[in-house]
């Protein structure tokens, strides 16, 4: 039911030259998972794999993104849509450009308006700040829900959680840890996603 217009949107994506990052990616990643108006998980751009291969979160971010999942009974084939921020890679994986992130929010905010996911999960702080606005940093809002009401997302939870790309830089699972506390983040997403 939704494939199609995604599917439309997709090709106006895989043609877009609205910013400089078309003269340099390799593919355009417009989306993996499953189209789920339950889930979705928003990243902050491509990275050199996610370029090579036209999918989101495969590279080892995304493997360990897979097992957080996979920890608590969900995967990226059954129950979660994931988008970026942006589509294409940013030059050595640096962080988007405003202008870019205004080129490409026609794409996100298609995605969210035909799914109209219930909940939101934004991974990393370029996520937060395209869909939150600049409401402090990722430690410290990591884990509280946002009600979507406030950001033209009715019937939506929003949830910032830490980047994989952050956990795998932060090895240690004591108590209190990134790791740690994304353990305790997933077991509440599950939840949240039961009550569904």
């Amino acid at each position: 039911m939704y494939e199609e217009e995604l599917n439309e949107v997709k090709q106006k994506c895989l043609s877009c030259k609205k910013c400089p990052l078309s003269e340099t990616r390799t593919t355009v990643v417009f989306s993996g998972g499953i189209p789920n108006s339950k889930l979705m998980l928003i990243g902050e751009a491509p990275g050199y794999w996610e370029d090579q291969k036209g999918e989101p979160f495969v590279g080892k971010a995304g493997q360990l993104l897979d097992k957080i999942f996979a920890s608590v009974g969900l995967s990226r084939q059954k129950d979660v849509y994931i988008c970026n921020t942006i589509k294409c890679r940013p030059p050595e994986n640096r962080n988007p450009l405003p202008e870019e992130k205004d080129a490409c929010r026609e794409f996100l905010d298609a995605q969210i308006r035909i799914l109209h996911p219930k909940i939101i999960l934004l991974a990393g702080s370029v996520a937060v700040q395209s869909i939150l606005g600049d409401i402090g940093g990722i430690t410290r809002i990591r884990g509280k829900w946002f009600d979507g009401e406030a950001y033209g997302l009715p019937d939506t939870k929003i949830m910032p959680i830490f980047h994989p790309s952050y956990l795998l830089r932060n090895d240690s699972r004591e108590k209190g840890s990134p790791k740690w506390l994304m353990w305790q983040d997933i077991q509440e997403i599950r939840k949240a996603y039961d009550n569904l």
